[in-house]
């Protein structure tokens, strides 16, 4: 990235979308030169997306926008929550550093036909993507993403209570931008070129609680038996005898991990406990597993959750290769004030590790790192 490449960032609620993206833009100031907008609304303005989308494209020049909406959006030092509000993040590139695709709700030809030239001539170290929870391939389309493009995918998928899931994004066919620059059904986003300089990192809002064990029989997504014996008898053993006592009190506080094949990280997946049965001994998860396969279990709670972004980000610190400029945090909406406080906390801590940094981002229903769909998690994008 050049010397000259800065981002402004701006957050603002109220009660119309109109005064919303107006005090946004007052907040933002001179944004000429900037060529890169992030866009990240509340649900409660998802049927106001076209509106706000098109009249920030007319006022600031930005033709190119990305984003989606979220039960609650963040901005620097701010998170907003069950209100009408809107983060923006506008970004000053090299014209040739980044390139849209459109709404890629099976094959990758849509992506091939706006962007495949860019690609064979620039390559892409990243791709920041928005993806429609609704979409049942959306884990098969990330993964066909990144293998094609050779980028390492972040984002999240669109969190919403109404019908409505927008995207921000371009059309399958640039010819007209009459229907205006909004589409679901699939997944959308940007690519950045090598060139761009930028950071990713992840942070779990769960920790482990037991050993890592091995699944020995299993039905699609029921655990049968772990290591050999009933699967509610391992659990039992990790989670402890009070909970054990009481099972409904895991609910909500206690989740499967699946460990990810190779990471040197000792990543892994968190996954809903989707039902318990004491008579046969089995456990029934979020995810379809196979014998084989390793298992962990974890445990929700504020102080790990703390931790573990500041281990983030001051690892981040360390690996950036100079001041971060601006950044996209996607964090899951059971974060956010739903673990951390209803006073901002986690965007505070995010501005205590990394300063000020003009920041946007929303609160996920899912969130995406290495072309992986995670739960639980803060995937933060810094660029430098």
């Amino acid at each position: 990235m050049t010397d000259s490449a800065r981002f402004k960032a701006a957050t603002a609620s109220g009660t119309e979308w109109s005064a919303i993206a107006k005090d946004c833009l007052d907040r933002l100031g001179d944004v000429g030169g900037c060529n890169l907008g992030f866009l990240y609304v509340t649900d409660a303005l998802a049927d106001d997306a076209t509106s706000i989308v098109t009249l920030l494209r007319g006022v600031t020049g930005i033709r190119d926008w990305v984003g989606t909406a979220g039960i609650g959006v963040c901005g620097t030092g701010r998170e907003l929550f069950d209100q009408p509000a809107i983060s923006v993040l506008c970004a000053t590139l090299p014209e040739d550093g980044f390139r849209l695709f459109p709404v890629l709700s099976g094959d990758l030809e849509p992506m091939r036909r706006m962007a495949g030239g860019w690609l064979d001539r620039h390559g892409a170290s990243l791709a920041l993507v928005h993806a429609d929870p609704r979409h049942q391939h959306v884990p098969d389309i990330l993964g066909a993403l990144e293998e094609a493009s050779g980028a390492f995918v972040v984002g999240g998928l669109t969190s919403a209570r109404g019908q409505l899931f927008p995207q921000f994004t371009i059309p399958g066919n640039t010819a007209t931008m009459a229907a205006g620059p909004v589409a679901d059904g699939g997944v959308s986003g940007v690519l950045f070129a090598p060139g761009v300089a930028v950071a990713t990192g992840l942070s779990q809002g769960c920790s482990p609680i037991g050993p890592v064990r091995t699944i020995t029989a299993c039905e699609e997504n029921v655990l049968v038996e772990i290591d050999g014996r009933p699967a509610l008898d391992a659990f039992k053993e990790d989670i402890g005898d009070l909970l054990a006592r009481d099972l409904r009190r895991v609910a909500g506080y206690i989740f499967a991990g699946l460990p990810i094949a190779g990471s040197d990280t000792g990543d892994y997946l968190v996954r809903d406990l989707m039902a318990i049965d004491p008579r046969t001994g089995w456990l029934a998860i979020a995810e379809r597993v196979q014998p084989g396969q390793r298992v962990l279990f974890t445990r929700r709670d504020r102080d790990s959750a703390e931790t573990d972004l500041r281990r983030m980000l001051k690892g981040m610190k360390r690996r950036l290769s100079g001041p971060p400029k601006g950044g996209i945090y996607v964090s899951c909406i059971a974060r956010g004030p739903n673990l951390f406080g209803n006073a901002s906390e986690e965007m505070t801590i995010i501005r205590e590790e990394i300063g000020d940094v003009p920041l946007a981002g929303f609160f996920a229903s899912g969130e995406i790192s290495h072309g992986r769909l995670y739960g639980y998690t803060g995937v933060l994008t810094l660029f430098c």
